[in-house]
């Protein structure tokens, strides 16, 4: 797998969820009825979420995830940190099924699971999407698990069949065979398994009987029946949960606005950057990206600087903050790296007040190694303003495999 800048300035948009629309909107839909404005309905995003007092729960706390392997087990070590000091205040174990996707095969059928971005860090072995700097995989990873940390979503691989696999997931804390398989019939084709945001439901891809590509759900409890959510853009693209009800956008690095109103995205051959939440769930799509605003030179987000503004990465390598409603930068470049340092740098989050945001510094295309991660693991806390001054981040925990999920 390897870890380098990101292409071209890739575009975006979003689809997402309206609560007081969402029981008469028509799945798939590209666009809000007439005369219910994304912008005008009511929409808390995620923050309508009852979640409970944990450590990963807590104000002020990033979240981290790495995967760990050794001779006769995976898993998936989730830890909340301090980032005042930089020190864990608790960790979860994922165990990860024998049977669960983490890695893809050379003659096996390639699954699409962002567990596979987490855990394969062989550079030879098939990946599950298309572009894996960090700045996409993140958000990726991100979306295997709910608000709470204490679920994570699985694809099975049926043992014998190299084409079929299925929906699961995992609670944290359990044994390596202690998970839930949700589906099981013959022939099923379900794929980019992530976690709606109260862990009750498994989201995923799957081929429907007329052989077109669908989102579906299933239910973490009772009968776990299949639930069509709308059409899906093939496996290629995963998916993110957000909103209550839940919704689903296909697309890549989706990062949901504070207010919830809004999210980014981004798809292939699709322009725009910034777009309103809607109202059903489907994958971006050139239609659905009419309105979008376009963030000038922005080549990767890294997230939001409160309600108005973006923090991207842009084509120069240096980092800008933008207004979302009208593309300009906002003050000037912040740079990381400079161009004799010979290392690239990547965001990985922003901090909820907006000030500061967290950066990978390595080498360009350098490839992950699977039990040493980087020669030079280089993470740094970064203003948002010019002037300030950079600190680095330093713990046996905190490698070039870790990825960076979440900081509230």
């Amino acid at each position: 797998m390897r870890l380098g800048l990101a292409g071209k300035a890739a575009v975006f948009a979003v689809l997402a969820a309206l609560p007081l629309q969402a029981c008469t909107s028509r799945p798939g839909a590209d666009r809000p009825a007439s005369g219910s404005s994304a912008r005008s309905a009511p929409y808390l995003g995620n923050r309508g979420y009852a979640l409970p007092n944990s450590p990963f729960t807590r104000e002020d706390t990033v979240v981290t995830a790495r995967c760990d392997m050794g001779a006769r087990y995976v898993g998936v070590m989730v830890t909340a940190w301090d980032p005042e000091s930089w020190k864990p205040r608790a960790t979860r174990w994922f165990a990860v099924p024998e049977d669960a996707v983490f890695n893809n095969m050379p003659g096996v059928d390639a699954v699409h699971s962002p567990l596979v971005d987490l855990c394969d860090g062989k550079s030879d072995a098939p990946g599950s999407y298309t572009t894996e700097s960090l700045e996409h995989i993140a958000p990726r990873v991100r979306a295997l698990f709910d608000l709470s940390y204490t679920r994570m979503a699985v694809v099975l691989r049926d043992s014998g069949d190299k084409h079929a696999s299925h929906v699961g997931f995992v609670k944290s804390d359990a044994q390596h065979d202690d998970f839930v398989r949700l589906s099981g019939a013959a022939g099923d084709d379900e794929q980019n398994a992530v976690m709606s945001p109260d862990g009750r439901t498994v989201w995923f891809t799957y081929t429907g009987q007329d052989g077109r590509k669908r989102i579906g759900s299933r239910p973490t409890e009772g009968d776990h029946h299949l639930s069509d959510e709308g059409p899906a853009a093939g496996d290629d693209l995963p998916l993110t949960i957000t909103g209550k009800p839940a919704r689903a956008v296909q697309a890549n690095m989706v990062h949901l606005a504070p207010d919830g109103r809004r999210l980014t995205a981004t798809v292939p051959k699709v322009f725009g950057t910034v777009f309103d939440t809607w109202n059903s769930s489907g994958p971006l799509s050139r239609t659905s990206a009419r309105d979008a605003v376009l963030l000038g030179g922005c080549t990767a987000v890294v997230g939001w600087v409160g309600d108005e503004r973006v923090l991207c990465r842009t084509s120069s390598g240096s980092f800008r903050t933008m207004n979302a409603r009208t593309g300009r930068a906002v003050g000037g470049p912040i740079n990381v790296v400079g161009p004799k340092d010979g290392t690239v740098a990547e965001g990985m989050l922003v901090s909820p007040d907006g000030t500061k945001f967290i950066v990978s510094v390595h080498q360009p295309n350098a490839e992950r190694d699977p039990d040493y991660g980087y020669h030079t693991p280089d993470f740094r806390v970064v203003p948002t303003a010019r002037g300030g001054t950079a600190s680095g981040l330093a713990d046996a925990e905190l490698d070039e495999l870790t990825v960076f999920l979440s900081w509230s």
